[in-house]
């Protein structure tokens, strides 16, 4: 087969303590194969490709491993743009497409798409993993007019001699689409003088294999920590996943793709318009019934009848009038779990003795607590 049309690629056996089945109703889900303990940590993932959030990224944050650049850093002795942060980033290097690139990037009056950093990084892949970031799930849809001009820009900024594995129009289009639905956010430090340099939000994106397999929960059972900063961690773009609570064994772990606190109108919404489906976990099935039953009493109060409404097995009999916001219903996981930066706090790994942390870490701010389900907890 020509190499412009890649085959479908394994992508390989599943990460310990998960393995991969297809739901009907879901797709692909990662199952828990034993039982998970609090802060357990579920999935250590790599990135397929890292590559900058924008131009203006560059003069901040190393080319590769994307931690804040020193007041020397090291230039790459190639393209002259990218800075690294150490020796060992500029020996490692940054992606060779990219690379070549970069100078005509940042020259002349011409304003290029951002999406052209993410093709340049992911064309520059070895063939397995440029195969691995094409097998990602994506629902996305592109004008051929869009992504013909995309296309043509790219071809511009190759080296004359050189044509990458699988390029064609149908790749770049393909590639697109993964990148809107799968990418990841390398959020910047909470600091204001990034803002000053043009660098807001992220510093960095990234398309990882396993974590694109995680399905949408509103009340989710695993959360994402990054250390992007931690300059202990040689692998610091990795992607860790700790159980929030216990997860029993054959239970999908899920995290959030919208914020936990959002009011269940405000998350469908998001989760229609980003991502193309309505939200069906039990806290959602919970919420819009109480929505509806709430619509029936107003209605019915109009006519000055009063009904009593009456949700699922395991809830009591509750008043709409009592009913102020939809969150009443898990107080306890919010209080547990949810940081007043609106981050989530997972126990810190068990113990060696395998006892589980009473320590709960915030993946937002990075504070540490006790845990104290009874109280406000001790912050360090």
């Amino acid at each position: 087969m020509s190499s412009n049309q890649p085959n479908p690629n394994p992508i390989g056996p599943a990460p310990p303590l998960l393995r991969l089945v297809e739901k009907p109703d879901r797709g692909r889900a990662l199952i828990t194969t034993g039982p998970i303990k609090p802060g357990q940590i579920v999935l250590v993932d790599s990135p397929l490709v890292v590559y900058p959030s924008s131009l203006a990224s560059l003069p901040v944050f190393c080319s590769r491993c994307f931690r804040v650049l020193p007041s020397q850093p090291f230039r790459c002795p190639s393209c002259h743009v990218a800075r690294f942060c150490s020796a060992r980033c500029l020996f490692l290097s940054h992606p060779a497409l990219l690379c070549h690139a970069l100078p005509s990037l940042i020259s002349g009056n011409v304003t290029w798409p951002d999406d052209l950093l993410f093709l340049l990084s992911a064309y520059s892949l070895p063939s397995s993993s440029l195969l691995q970031l094409l097998s990602l799930h994506s629902n996305s849809r592109f004008s051929d007019e869009s992504i013909e001009i995309l296309h043509s820009e790219l071809s511009s900024l190759l080296p004359s001699n050189v044509v990458p594995l699988h390029f064609s129009t149908e790749t770049t289009s393909s590639l697109i689409s993964k990148e809107k639905n799968n990418s990841f956010a390398l959020v910047i430090p909470m600091n204001p003088k990034f803002e000053v340099c043009g660098v807001a939000g992220a510093r960095a994106y990234g398309l990882y294999l396993w974590s694109s397999m995680l399905n949408h929960d509103c009340l989710p059972n695993v959360c994402r920590f990054d250390y992007v900063d931690d300059l202990h961690r040689e692998n610091n773009t990795d992607f860790i996943f700790r159980a929030l609570h216990e997860i029993k064994e054959g239970i999908e772990i899920c995290t959030s793709y919208v914020g936990v606190t959002r009011g269940y109108r405000e998350r469908q919404r998001r989760l229609m318009e980003d991502y193309g489906f309505k939200c069906e976990c039990n806290r959602c099935k919970l919420e819009s019934q109480l929505k509806e039953n709430q619509v029936e009493e107003e209605e019915a109060e109009e006519d000055n009848e009063e009904e009593e409404v009456k949700v699922g097995e395991a809830e009591e009999e509750l008043e709409m009038s009592d009913i102020d916001d939809d969150d009443f219903l898990h107080t306890e996981y919010f209080e547990r779990y949810i940081c007043d930066c609106g981050g989530y706090l997972a126990p810190l790994p068990p113990l060696q003795d395998g006892a589980v942390s009473n320590l709960r870490e915030c993946n937002g701010c990075g504070i540490v607590r006790k845990d104290d389900p009874g109280g406000d907890g001790d912050a360090n």
